[in-house]
């Protein structure tokens, strides 16, 4: 007698035959296997690495026992302990100058508590004044949006720099005519994502040089692009780039780091002064003098603790090869994109609306979509997160701190959001449900799903189940269904 298809087979098999490449990153399955380990354990499907990484077992426990069997101190001295810290501080300088491709000679490492926080340093000390620009894409994290402000108070102007549709790329046309727009000398910066944290595109490092050519300084950020790309810093040359450790390797949070070219640093003019920051200061002669470097810019004591972990993340990641962990998400995003268009309702129309680029063309491993009814209405996102709750899949939902995709992805336009605002009830005060009320019959957010090195098909798969649970596909004849993989089913019921 015949042993029964298995549907879940019988997909991973045309998975594997369309996506030869994947075979090339099984290494990470020995290291799911050993290091994620929870993630089977506790029946979770994670699907959020845009959101952080996970960090490996091993990461802890080499970390654990580096902090167990020596004794670090404040490295603002000159004691043993303290001079260990410094030790480990330089290492983990060098240790990210290398991972990023970055030549001591023309860059430095300033360590911040995150992405955001690099952002901040550079909005806060870049020499804006009357007669400068910021120029901003519209697919910006709000971390970088909000250097905006910081510009607003000195009199320098900001524009931002469209989107497209479908694709949600940056319109290169107008992205040229404001960097090549005339200019009376003042200082003017150009911000944007390596990747998009919204749609997943990867916007071109050759704008770099663009902007360089038209007297510009460029701010990368780089949050969302290095968890599974390599920058080649030392290559594009950007003036500033702005990484958060823990989106990389998971471990340890409240780490990130600005990489900064030295000749772009010494244009920064910080508006304070903190422990750690000065080589003198003095209370009755009202004068301090910054140090050199990055000292000046690393406010108070650095996470000194945590800083051997951020050495030993990066040496993970080598370790299982950042391209391997880029290949595997492309080809898992390629597979769950082919699928995803294919979901159909029972009267042909579509189910899914992607926004973004809809096949792997210069994308990283990020699918943002809302799925809409039969008669083509938004489903609201947060149904979708709660019927992903209840499975025990991690997944985003809203604009994820990206406002400018957001609004680009769902058609809201600048008069009714401007409306919006105006209202008196706004003056001081605005929430979601309030942003709903203004938007009337437009959906408020999306749905994000991001693979990453701990990825594996079976979660694809199970987040496929979850949307056809939504809206039966008519692919193939046959349902890839929840309920085709006894795990997956105890977790359904």
């Amino acid at each position: 007698m015949a042993t029964p298809l298995n549907p879940s087979s019988f997909l991973e098999e045309r998975f594997l035959a369309e996506y030869a490449m994947y075979a090339q990153t099984r290494h990470l399955d020995a290291a799911r296997a050993k290091d994620y380990a929870r993630l089977d354990e506790n029946h979770q499907v994670y699907l959020d690495y845009s959101g952080s990484g996970l960090y490996a077992e091993s990461q802890l426990q080499g970390h654990l026992s580096y902090l167990s069997h020596h004794v670090l101190g404040n490295p603002h001295s000159l004691s043993p302990a303290s001079r260990l810290t410094s030790q480990d501080l330089e290492e983990a300088r060098r240790e990210v100058l290398d991972f990023f491709r970055a030549d001591p000679v023309d860059y430095t490492v300033i360590f911040t508590s995150n992405a955001s926080g690099a952002l901040k340093l550079v909005g806060e000390s870049y020499p804006f004044q009357a007669g400068g620009r910021l120029l901003l894409s519209s697919d910006n994290h709000n971390s970088m949006n909000g250097i905006r402000e910081f510009a607003k108070r000195k009199g320098c102007e900001t524009t931002y720099a469209p989107l497209t549709l479908p694709e949600m790329r940056l319109d290169e046309g107008a992205l040229e005519f404001a960097l090549a727009s005339s200019h009376n000398g003042a200082p003017r910066l150009f911000g944007y994502p390596a990747r998009s944290n919204f749609s997943g595109v990867l916007h071109s490092p050759e704008w770099i040089a663009l902007a360089h050519g038209y007297g510009w300084d460029v701010l990368l950020d780089a949050a969302a692009f290095v968890p599974s790309h390599r920058l080649e810093v030392s290559h594009w040359k950007p003036d500033f780039v702005s990484i958060s450790f823990y989106k990389m390797f998971g471990y340890p949070t409240g780490v990130g780091c600005l990489l900064a070219q030295r000749e772009a640093l010494s244009k920064l003019r910080r508006p304070w002064f903190a422990g750690g920051t000065v080589t003198a200061a003095s209370v009755q002669g009202d004068r301090h003098y910054f140090a050199e470097g990055e000292q000046a810019f690393e406010d108070g004591t650095v996470n000194f603790l945590d800083l051997p972990a951020v050495t030993q993340g990066l040496r993970y990641l080598d370790s299982l090869g950042l391209e391997s962990i880029g290949v595997r998400g492309l080809c898992l995003t390629g597979w769950m994109l082919e699928q995803m268009q294919q979901l159909k309702h029972q009267n042909g129309l579509p189910a899914v609306r992607i926004y973004g680029p809809s096949d792997t063309n210069q994308r990283g491993a990020t699918i943002t979509f809302n799925l809409l009814d039969p008669q083509g209405n938004l489903v609201d996102h947060r149904e979708v997160m709660l019927r992903a709750e209840s499975l025990r899949i991690s997944l985003r939902t809203g604009c994820f701190c990206n406002p400018g995709s957001g609004e680009t992805a769902l058609g809201l336009g600048k008069e009714e959001l401007e409306d919006c605002f105006s209202l008196p009830e706004h003056e001081h005060h605005f929430n979601p449900e309030d942003f709903l009320h203004c938007i009337e019959g437009k959906g408020s957010g999306a749905v994000r799903i991001s693979f990453g090195l701990a990825s594996n098909f079976e979660d694809a798969r199970c987040f496929l189940a979850l949307l056809e649970d939504f809206c039966p596909s008519l692919r193939d004849g046959f349902s890839s269904s929840v309920f085709s993989n006894p795990e997956a089913q105890r977790l359904h019921s």
